[in-house]
């Protein structure tokens, strides 16, 4: 089970990937696992050197009753404390922003793929767009080549 952040491709430039761990509930590792997370407009921050992840949906367990969970809370991400620090110099100097790319089980353990990126202006998204449709043409073209 593997929930993808398509978004984050087209609208950033991807500088570095960190895979960190994220605590979670017991009722939202059920959602995930049943599918029913988001990443869409979600992105991490750092606050008292600690990395929280805000803005991720994960759908409310439907037996969950009153043990449920809040959808958008903000969860802890779990990294080393070097790694951070290290994420930290990044964001202040260079302006970087956290995004989470992917989300995806290691071991029955709820992993991030976190992503260290930089936005990308409008003529740069035109170009990946283009990039993308010459791609095509050219699997399409080498596609019937072979037939």
């Amino acid at each position: 089970m593997e929930i993808l952040n398509r978004e984050a491709k087209f609208n950033y430039f991807i500088n570095e990937e960190i895979e960190c761990g994220i605590e979670l509930l017991g009722t939202e590792i059920k959602s995930i696992r049943n599918g029913k997370a988001n990443l869409k407009d979600s992105y991490a921050i750092i606050r008292n050197n600690e990395v929280y992840l805000l803005n991720m949906n994960i759908s409310e367990y439907k037996e969950g009753n009153l043990f449920n969970h809040e959808p958008k809370r903000t969860r802890k991400l779990l990294l080393h404390k070097n790694e951070i620090l290290k994420l930290k110099k990044e964001i202040e100097q260079d302006g970087f922003t956290l995004v989470p790319l992917k989300l995806y089980f290691v071991k029955n353990k709820a992993k991030i793929l976190l992503g260290l990126c930089k936005g990308k202006k409008t003529f740069d998204k035109r170009e990946t767009i283009k990039q993308r449709e010459l791609k095509r043409e050219q699997e399409k073209l080498h596609k019937y080549n072979y037939k």
